[in-house]
């Protein structure tokens, strides 16, 4: 299994957890935190199928999940990617307040985020 189909698998198993935790009542603590880590798994997949310079730090996977944007097309989820970060802030350190957000439209665009990466890898295109 290649790095870029490990991400991608962590990805939707993060996934599984998101789409219980924002069903009524809302786990906030799982869909921030695993909300948060999905993404950033489906952002190293698609970084990796790419060729692109991948990072540890938050902060770069919203970078890179900028460029994945304004490069490939990917959907834009950087803003989502800071919100669910200061959300798993709350959650983990009670330090912030939690951002206003919406469970079922968060759901949905991580979602639709890990759906288009995934159908982009099964492709096999990539710019290499």
């Amino acid at each position: 299994m290649t790095l870029k189909s490990s991400k991608l698998q962590l990805a939707k198993r993060h996934l599984e957890r998101v789409l219980v935790a924002w069903s009524e009542p809302t786990d906030w603590d799982n869909l921030s935190l695993y909300g948060f880590y999905c993404l950033e798994a489906a952002v190293e997949a698609a970084a990796l199928h790419f060729g692109l310079h991948t990072s540890k730090k938050h902060w770069e996977k919203v970078d890179v999940a900028e460029e994945l944007h304004n490069t490939k097309g990917l959907q834009d989820i950087s803003d989502l990617l800071c919100d669910l970060n200061e959300a798993r802030k709350a959650a983990a350190y009670g330090d912030v307040d939690r951002p206003d957000l919406d469970a079922e439209d968060i759901a949905s665009q991580i979602e639709q985020y890990v759906d288009a990466v995934a159908a982009l890898i099964a492709t096999g295109n990539d710019d290499e």
